[in-house]
């Protein structure tokens, strides 16, 4: 090797590692904010603000609807009985939120007794989420049920109708599917999830990494 081309490696290499360290800082300042934000009303009611969970680096960013009581209570995104399966889901991927994925939520506080987010509780919260997505830069976005479709999409949009479906917004390719917790009220679901992961696991090989193993798919 060249010294020429040697040196030009270097260089590539300390970008990189200088924009991974200016985005891990961004990423932490923008948690220091959130989990200080008293800005609606559910601040009132929390217990914990759950930022979110997994891998910031990961290229695919999953977004729910809000915590749960489970959730609310440990300060981490989908710990409870959805979460459990979610990350069965994951895992039978080839996924874990540990390397591959980041969780969010369209609000970062529990509204009470679980029911949906008010609209301007979701206003209000939204910026920060497009913020986590702009650090994050995730190629893929999985919506987890109705709130984050129409959080993050259109207001007016159907879970049942889009499910499933390739939707392109601000450059990033969004699948949205049904929120574990109704696979748990209706298991004739799983099948339906486990086709749009399929399209997932597809997709990720496609633009991020060939060689995924899913030993399932």
């Amino acid at each position: 090797m060249s010294k020429h081309a040697f040196c030009f490696i270097v260089r590539v290499c300390a970008s990189s590692y200088m924009n991974l360290f200016v985005m891990e800082s961004e990423f932490e300042e923008l948690k220091k904010i959130v989990l200080k934000c008293n800005a609606c009303e559910l601040s009132k009611t929390r217990n914990n603000v759950v930022f979110g969970d997994g891998n910031p680096n990961g290229k695919i960013m999953c977004i729910g609807e809000g915590p749960g009581y489970y959730e609310d209570m440990s300060g981490r995104a989908f710990v409870g009985k959805s979460g459990k399966l979610l990350d069965k889901i994951f895992e039978a991927s080839g996924f874990s939120r540990n390397e591959h994925i980041f969780i969010g939520n369209i609000v970062k506080c529990r509204p009470p007794e679980n029911r949906d987010p008010k609209p301007i509780e979701r206003e209000t919260c939204l910026p920060f989420l497009l913020k986590q997505i702009e650090l994050i830069d995730p190629k893929i976005i999985i919506l987890l049920g109705a709130t984050a479709l129409k959080g993050l999409i259109d207001p007016n949009a159907s879970i049942t109708r889009l499910r499933g479906s390739w939707i392109e917004w601000n450059g990033r390719l969004v699948m949205p599917t049904y929120h574990p917790s109704a696979l748990l009220r209706n298991p004739k679901l799983k099948r339906d999830v486990w086709e749009d992961f399929k399209a997932v696991i597809d997709k990720y090989r496609e633009v991020v990494d060939p060689k995924h193993f899913c030993k399932n798919h």
